[in-house]
């Protein structure tokens, strides 16, 4: 992928690792156009970044995800690459799931329902530039799941099993397809303060634009980098590990 001069979608992009992304893209010569659903949010990243281009859009909804293809493709015509970034975090104690079905399949519908349908929206014209790149940000949880956050973890590996297929599908198109596995980052993901033990933001995606430059399809940071070549059996003793660790710092988790 080519760093410079692209026209670029960001979903989930006001504020964490989009937002982070937004920067370091504008930095490199590139117009950025983020989307997301809090207005206040947009607002206040257009005010720390005047290039930016903003759009309210909830990706959960094929009406808003219709209307964004629409919209970008009409005012953008030079859009050529996707970063599927939007994405939600909720821990659920599968023991005592009361809440109602709508607050799980949330989660399910922005992290894979609206990436997979905007990836399939933007291929065709995709297709019409001479180049162009999907970005799919999953996570070292698609992985190796994190038990405490299951329906996340799912729906990450979903999104990577769809990366891979992705990727092979367009093999011989100008349409190139890079994954990027997050570790913990220290942003807002899954609730304020949650993370804040997590890699910092700005080394983060410094790291990730190595691997961008580098050619790599596949970008892991820290401990999510080892996870990609890890053995079946260090997999499942690193769940083991973390889900004894989880339970160690968080005792009423099940109760």
């Amino acid at each position: 992928m080519k760093l410079t001069n692209n026209t670029i979608l960001i979903t989930g992009g006001a504020t964490g690792i989009g937002l982070a992304f937004a920067e370091q893209f504008l930095q490199e010569d590139n117009e950025v156009i983020v989307v997301g659903r809090r207005e206040e949010k947009l607002k206040e990243a257009k005010e720390r970044f005047p290039k930016l281009h903003t759009k309210v859009c909830d990706i959960s909804k094929e009406k808003d995800r219709l209307e964004l293809f629409e919209w970008v493709t009409k005012e953008f015509p030079k859009v050529n690459v996707l970063i599927n970034n939007a994405g939600i975090q909720q821990r659920v104690n599968l023991l005592k799931s009361t809440n109602d079905w709508r607050y799980y399949q949330n989660e399910i519908a922005i992290n894979v329902e609206g990436p997979i349908h905007l990836s399939m929206l933007m291929i065709p014209h995709f297709m019409t530039q001479n180049e162009a790149t999907i970005i799919n940000i999953t996570s070292g949880l698609a992985l190796q799941p994190g038990v405490w956050v299951p329906i996340y973890s799912a729906t990450k590996a979903a999104m990577h099993s769809f990366t891979i297929s992705l990727r092979q599908q367009l093999a011989d198109s100008k349409v190139e397809v890079i994954e990027v596995f997050p570790p913990a980052v220290n942003t807002d993901l899954g609730g304020v303060g949650l993370h804040t033990f997590g890699a910092p933001l700005k080394d983060f995606i410094e790291g990730i634009f190595e691997g961008i430059r580098n050619g790599q399809l596949e970008i892991g940071y820290g401990g999510t980098e080892k996870r990609l070549t890890a053995s079946k059996d260090e997999i499942e003793q690193g769940v083991t590990n973390s889900w004894k660790s989880f339970l160690n710092n968080n005792p009423d988790f099940q109760n």
